[in-house]
This record gives structure tokens, sequence and C-alpha cells, in this order.
């Protein structure tokens, strides 16, 4: 099995290295790459290896800007010390995403994951489908919602807040209709789509395309404003919300 490295901490590197030497019989590591660049030059004058170790975090950039350069074939069992790329390594030719510091047991599961998936060496692409749809969680999109005698369905979309009122919870459409939620707000965490649904107190989740003002509040907190909403509404941002609320908005 011939394998690459690109990772640009050099102690990760040989340890890397010397797991795989010696836990993993006939193996052969061809080269240790740093930077974006070299992997782009390496890959345009060498064949391709069978298995590909790949930090994302690099000296010059993203690993992911090597895929925008040249066309890699070979397999690619990402490394790294965060986990907020995994679904975006999936996209690519991932097979699997170790956290580091990597632990032995884990780097052979990924081995053995490799030669099942590859026992001829060919890239089977719809396995590699199949191990994204498994990793992508998925949200909830519609509402089954009662109201009186009847019956409708609304989409996630077009629902501008959830909020409780007497220990019941509802939800406001962009169109201004209200209706009744068989969940509580804890569970409706859990179900939405946190890129797009970001609840901010004890009382409501805000879907962030509603979102037109943002004003600075009282004790570091954040008043926020939506779209055709009356300014009495208590949209406020508690303290302990502020900061994960930034970071949603500054990626």
């Amino acid at each position: 099995m011939k394998v690459l490295i690109i990772e640009d901490e050099k102690p990760a590197a040989d340890k890397l290295k010397r797991m795989l030497t010696d836990k993993v019989e006939e193996i052969i590591v061809l080269d240790t790459l740093e930077t974006v660049e070299d992997s782009i030059n390496w890959f345009m004058n060498n064949p391709a290896p069978d298995l590909i170790f790949m930090d994302i975090q690099l000296n010059d950039g993203i690993s992911f800007e090597i895929f925008e350069s040249v066309k890699i074939t070979a397999p690619v069992i990402f490394t790294t010390a965060y986990d907020e790329y995994a679904i975006r390594a999936f996209k690519v030719n991932s097979i699997d995403y170790l956290l580091k510091p990597i632990e032995a047991v884990a780097l052979l599961q990924s081995i053995e994951k490799f030669r099942t998936l590859y026992p001829t060496g060919k890239t089977d692409h719809n396995k590699i489908d199949l191990l994204y749809s498994q990793l992508v969680k998925k949200f909830k999109t519609r509402f089954f919602i009662k109201f009186g005698s009847h019956c409708r369905s609304v989409m996630t979309e077009d629902i501008k807040y959830f909020f409780i009122m007497e220990r019941s919870t509802f939800m406001k459409t962009f169109s201004g209709k209200i209706y009744d939620v068989d969940y509580s707000l804890d569970q409706m965490e859990k179900m939405l789509d946190p890129e797009k649904f970001f609840r901010i107190n004890r009382k409501f989740i805000i879907n962030l395309a509603a979102l037109t003002d943002i004003l600075t509040w009282s004790s570091n907190r954040l008043k926020l404003k939506l779209s055709n909403e009356e300014d009495n509404l208590d949209l406020v941002v508690s303290r302990e919300k502020v900061s994960d609320f930034k970071k949603l908005l500054d990626r």
C-alpha cells in the first residue's frame, strides 16, 4: 500500500508515519508534504498513491484548495484537530475523518475501512455517497399543524420564529399566522438547522432570515428586530447566548 502524508506539523507527520509503518503491513510512505503548493506540484508530477492522509489546515491555506487545482482520484483520510470540516471533507474523496491526537486504534479502524471500501484499489463512488449521507444530519423541513378542524403542513423556511406563551409553544410565519406546536423549544433546537435558526433566550428561537437589525442592549446583550415585527417584541439575546450568536453571524 502506497501512502502519501500531507501534514504541516513535523512531529505529527513523524508520529503518523511511525504508526503506519509499525502497525500496518506492507505499507510504503511515498512522501510527506507540508503545504498546499507542494501538494499541488506533487500531484501534477507523480502517479496517484493508494491512500492519502491529509491534514486540513496547512501552512499556506486549507487543504481543500488542492482539490480545486488538481484532480485527485485516491481516497483520503483527513486528520485534523477540529471537527468543523467533517461535512465538507465528505464532499471530496474522504473515507474517514480522524481527530488529533490520532490514536492507534482509530488509525487501524480507518485502514480497515479503506481496505473494505477499496479491496481492488478502485474508487467506489456509491460507497462514498453512502458515507456522506450517513454523516449529514437531517433537519426538520416541515411541520404538520392542526388548527380547529383543519390541518396543514408549514415549511420550516416559512417560519419567522418560535416562542413560548403561557407554557405552550407556538410558531409565527412570515405571513403573520400563529400556530400551536407540539414540541418544546428544547426539542425544537435539536430539530432545526443551526445555520438557519438560533435560540436567543428561553422564550424565542428565531429564523435568521427574518433578522433586519441588531442593537446593543444593557448588560452586554443584544436586541434584535425582525421584518415587519412590532417594536415591543422582547427579542433580546441573553448574555450566555451572545458569544455564540456573534460567531454564527461572523463566519
